[in-house]
C-alpha cells in the first residue's frame, strides 16, 4: 500500500511516521515538500520502517498512491507568525484557525489545495485524500470540489473532548452526539443505550473541573449552555481573554532551531507539548492526529467499519446548511468511505455561530478581494468594516501568495 505525506517536512511527520510502523501495513511510504531542506532534516531522524522516498516533485510523490495524507502549510510557520501578528497589531485576535488569521490562512492555502486535488484526481483517481491542513473544515470543502466524498479531514480535538468526558464519566462503549464545523462543535449528549449521561455530568462540578473543557469555560457557564464547547470555542466565549494564547512566533522561533541542527527533534517535541495548553492529551487520549488517521486509513483499506468524527459534506445532517457544506460530525468509516450519523439539532446560539462562519468560509473560497473584504467584515470576531479592510491590505501586503487581491 502506498501513502503519501504532502507537507512531509513538517515537524510532526515522525509522529505519523511512528503510528504508521506500530501498524504494520503500509509498506511504501512516500514523503513530498516544496522544502527539499526541511525534507531532509526530516527524513534523517526516521527510525528503519515501510520503504521511505522522498522528493519534491509532487506528481513523481502522487502517481500510483492509495492514500494521501495532506499536512501543507502555505507560507509555513513564518506565515502563522505573521497572520497572527497582524491581527495583533489591528486589536483583534488572530489564532491560526479562527477569525482574522484563520480568513488570511484560508486565503492563500486554498488556491494550492484545490491544485492538489485536481493533480489526485488526475494521478490517483483511486486515492483516498485525508486532509490534515488548517483551517480543516474549509481546506476539506475545496479539496472536496474536485475529490467529491473521497477527501476527508480530520482533527484530533473533538476525539479528545470525547475522551476526556468519558473519562470524567468512567465509561467506555458509549456514543457521542457532537456537531459543528471544525474547530467549532459541541458536545451535546453522551449516549449508553436509551440514556444520555451528559445531564449527570454537567450537574457534577467536580467531574466538570477534572477535564480541560470544564476548567476552561467554568462550571457555571457550562451548566447555562446545556453541552460542552469544543476548546477552539475559547476565542468566542473568551474572546478578551484569549488575545495572548497564539504561538506562531515561539513554534517558528522553536522549530528554526531543529531545522537548523542546534537540537534534536524528540527535545523539540516535548519542549513544545510542555507549553501547549492541552498537556494532558498524550495521558487521555492515547495519540493525536495521526491516530485518527489511521483508523480512517484502516477501515477504508480493510472494510471494518469505524466510527469516527470527521470533516465531511453534510448531505441532510444539519438541516440549515447545503449539502455541499463540511462539517464535522460522527461518521462510520468503511470500504466506501465517511458517512455522516444523525445528530441532535443545534441550539438557536450554536446553529447561528456555525451559519456565519460558513458563510465566512463560502467567501474564502470565492479568492475574490470584494469576498475576501466581506469575509473580513462578517466574521464575528472582526469588529469593524475599516478593521478588515486595513486587515486585508497588511495581509496583501505580507504574502506573496495574496497579491492577487491588491
Amino acid at each position: 500500500m502506498k501513502l503519501v505525506i504532502l507537507g512531509g517536512g513538517g515537524f510532526r511527520v515522525p509522529q505519523v511516521h511512528r503510528a504508521l510502523v506500530a501498524a504494520g501495513w503500509v509498506d511504501d511510504l512516500v514523503l513530498h515538500d516544496v522544502d527539499a531542506a526541511r525534507l531532509a532534516s526530516i527524513r534523517a531522524v526516521l527510525p528503519d520502517g515501510p520503504q521511505i522516498t522522498a522528493t519534491t516533485d509532487l506528481d513523481e510523490a502522487l502517481r500510483g498512491a492509495d492514500f494521501v495524507f495532506s499536512a501543507i502549510r502555505v507560507g509555513g510557520l513564518a506565515g502563522r507568525a505573521a497572520d497572527e501578528g497582524i491581527a495583533h497589531a489591528h486589536g483583534v485576535l488572530g489564532q491560526e484557525t479562527v477569525g482574522a488569521g484563520g480568513i488570511a490562512y484560508g486565503l492563500r492555502t486554498v488556491p494550492t489545495a484545490r491544485e492538489i486535488a485536481r493533480r489526485v484526481a488526475r494521478l490517483a483517481p483511486g486515492a483516498w485524500v485525508v486532509n490534515f491542513t488548517n483551517p480543516a473544515g474549509l481546506v476539506t470543502e475545496a479539496m472536496a470540489e474536485h475529490l467529491g466524498p473521497r477527501v476527508i479531514g480530520i482533527c484530533d480535538s473533538p476525539v479528545g473532548l470525547c475522551r476526556r468526558v468519558a473519562h470524567a464519566l468512567g465509561v467506555d462503549g458509549v456514543t457521542f452526539d457532537y456537531a459543528g464545523l471544525n474547530h467549532l462543535g459541541w458536545l451535546q449528549g453522551v449516549r449508553r443505550g436509551n440514556d444520555d449521561l451528559l445531564p449527570a455530568l454537567l450537574a457534577d462540578p467536580e467531574a466538570l473541573l477534572s477535564f480541560e473543557e470544564g476548567r476552561l469555560f467554568g462550571v457555571e457557564f457550562l451548566q447555562a449552555l446545556g453541552v460542552i464547547p469544543n476548546e477552539y470555542l475559547h476565542y468566542y466565549y473568551d474572546t478578551r481573554d484569549a488575545m495572548g494564547d497564539d504561538r506562531g512566533a515561539f513554534l517558528l522561533h522553536q522549530q528554526e532551531r531543529f531545522y537548523r541542527g542546534e537540537v534534536d527533534w524528540e527535545t523539540t517535541r516535548l519542549e513544545r507539548e510542555a507549553t501547549y495548553m492541552k498537556q494532558e492529551r498524550d495521558t487521555l487520549d492515547g495519540g493525536g492526529y495521526e491516530h485518527v488517521a489511521l483508523e480512517v486509513m484502516r477501515a477504508i483499506a480493510t472494510g471494518e467499519a469505524t466510527t469516527s468524527i470527521l470533516n465531511v459534506r453534510n448531505g441532510s445532517t444539519l438541516s440549515f446548511l447545503d449539502e455541499r457544506a463540511v462539517v464535522e460530525v460522527p461518521c462510520t468509516v468503511d470500504a466506501t468511505g465517511a458517512h455522516p450519523l444523525p445528530v441532535s439539532p443545534l441550539p438557536d446560539h450554536a446553529a447561528g455561530l456555525v451559519t456565519s462562519v460558513k458563510a465566512v468560509d463560502r467567501l474564502v473560497l470565492e479568492g475574490t478581494r470584494a469576498a475576501a473584504l466581506k469575509a473580513f467584515a462578517l466574521h464575528p470576531l472582526v469588529d469593524s468594516v475599516t478593521t478588515a479592510r486595513d486587515l486585508l491590505d497588511a495581509y496583501v501586503r505580507r504574502h506573496p501568495e495574496l497579491a492577487h487581491l491588491g
